[in-house]
């Protein structure tokens, strides 16, 4: 239940009184009710010791839920705290899943103790998963589901759920294998309810089924599951075996991953997987820094282009005036462009044969801003700038100049902005490393070439 921010705070400042006074009992029926996400945000706003006292009051099932929403660094230190019989105990209530995850982040020192206390059949899971690339299905899938043999009644199948269930991540939804473990149908557990229960389960199951690879990358198998809404997908080798399902808890966290990731490109900066007020200064400027140097370094060539022009700055001052509006119009197209071609990329609506489609879309969106633009830029210039300022040098041949020039900016910005991405990505690129900044610092070098040769031939400079 999502409660005020104010309600959080008092939840917050209750649970440290209880924890001082020793009234462990209340401590724990106040908790008990409490969703898993939000004791876990409790913990980061108590004190140190307080997390520890209060994962030892929990129930070792909720304990478990808990231990998978804490970050990382205060897993670590749980872990750092518990003795072997205790981590044994969240080790055995965590699903597979969520063990690879945590062993994937912690330090080499806490993964061999963790490994140590596991039982042999899910050490051997979790090193198997492990051998997966990191950006691939096989990554992120579980291994604990209900499998079934379709020669199965339906009477036995459910003993079977009700048997090995306890232990799975999902029972929606039972898989059919042969007895080489292909995959040759799956089962809903509504299907199962609503049949009889001397039906064989190769007669009720659904044969038409959609499952994905090992080593397909996991963002596409995540916006899989978002596009049929499934809550599970079976995952399968390359002998079309099963070993293993991608649940939708799995995907959102790949999908939200992803989103940051692409942010951060499209921003300039190196990907991070900490929170921010978690990232250490270095890491953020190590994260920050190459890109601004890059980005620094480029824009050394719109200083040079306007230093070859100086005689005709020299010759009509007026017209430095306007160079940043024309720079941050033109980047700002571009920034629009590139965004949005990105995301249809990431979304799968866009592929880079429909380049041409793209590009001259966004010709005729450029042609309308455009004109547009430079329709409200030539009033202005001439009521503001030259009737209410009384700026006589904003003459009707400046004015189109400056006009003309943004015109010109915003059709070549949206062209580099939609292409550029499509390009990166046909070449093997993250389209986000063609974003904003980068993009940006080629158009401001397009748009004061374009602005001097037009006043150049205009004004005769």
């Amino acid at each position: 239940m999502f409660e005020s921010k104010n309600k959080w705070e008092e939840l917050a400042e209750q649970v440290e009184d209880l924890v001082s006074r020793k009234r462990y009992a209340e401590l724990r029926d106040l908790l008990l009710p409490l969703e898993a996400a939000d004791i876990a945000w409790l913990f980061d706003e108590l004190d140190e010791k307080a997390p520890h006292l209060i994962f030892r009051l929990l129930p070792k099932e909720l304990a478990a839920e808990v231990f998978v929403e804490l970050d990382s660094d205060e897993q670590e230190i749980l872990i750092r705290g518990f003795s072997n019989t205790e981590l044994k105990e969240v080790l055995d209530e965590l699903y597979l899943d969520d063990a690879v995850d945590i062993v994937e982040e912690m330090p080499a020192g806490v993964v061999k103790r963790i490994l140590q206390h596991a039982d042999p059949e899910t050490r051997k899971s979790i090193n198997e998963i492990l051998k997966y690339p990191d950006d691939s299905t096989g990554s992120i899938m579980t291994t604990e589901f209900v499998d079934l043999k379709e020669t199965m009644t339906v009477e036995d199948a459910l003993k079977r759920i009700r048997r090995t269930g306890p232990d799975k991540e999902t029972i929606n939804v039972s898989y059919v294998i042969d007895d080489e473990r292909r995959l040759i149908g799956l089962l809903t557990i509504r299907t199962l309810l609503l049949a009889e229960e001397d039906d064989v389960i190769g007669d009720i199951m659904e044969r038409n089924f959609i499952a994905v690879r090992t080593l397909d990358d996991q963002e596409t198998t995540a916006r899989a599951l978002s596009k049929y809404d499934f809550l599970a997908l079976p995952v399968v080798d390359t002998e079309n075996r099963l070993v293993g399902i991608v649940t939708v808890d799995d995907a959102m966290d790949v999908l939200q991953e992803e989103v940051t990731e692409d942010m951060e490109k499209m921003a300039a900066m190196l990907p991070s997987d900490k929170p921010y007020l978690k990232t250490a200064t270095f890491e953020t400027y190590k994260a920050r820094i190459p890109w601004l140097l890059l980005l620094m370094i480029s824009a050394t060539f719109t200083g040079q282009i306007i230093s070859s022009f100086e005689s005709a700055l020299a010759a009509a001052t007026i017209l430095t005036a306007y160079i940043p509006m024309l720079m941050d119009t033109g980047g700002n197209c571009g920034s629009q462009a590139s965004v949005t071609v990105i995301r249809g990329l990431s979304l799968g609506e866009i592929e880079f044969s429909d380049i041409f489609r793209v590009i001259w879309k966004e010709i005729r969106v450029a042609a309308v801003c455009g004109c547009t633009l430079a329709a409200a830029n030539f009033i202005k210039l001439m009521l503001v700038d030259r009737m209410l300022f009384h700026n006589a040098m904003v003459t009707i041949p400046v004015a189109a100049v400056i006009c003309c020039t943004m015109v010109c900016t915003v059709l070549c910005a949206k062209l580099v902005g939609c292409s550029l991405p499509l390009l990166a990505k046909k070449i093997g690129f993250d389209p986000a490393v063609m974003a904003s900044p980068f993009i940006t610092t080629i158009v401001d070098a397009i748009s004061l070439l374009i602005y001097f040769q037009i006043a150049s031939a205009v004004l005769g400079l």
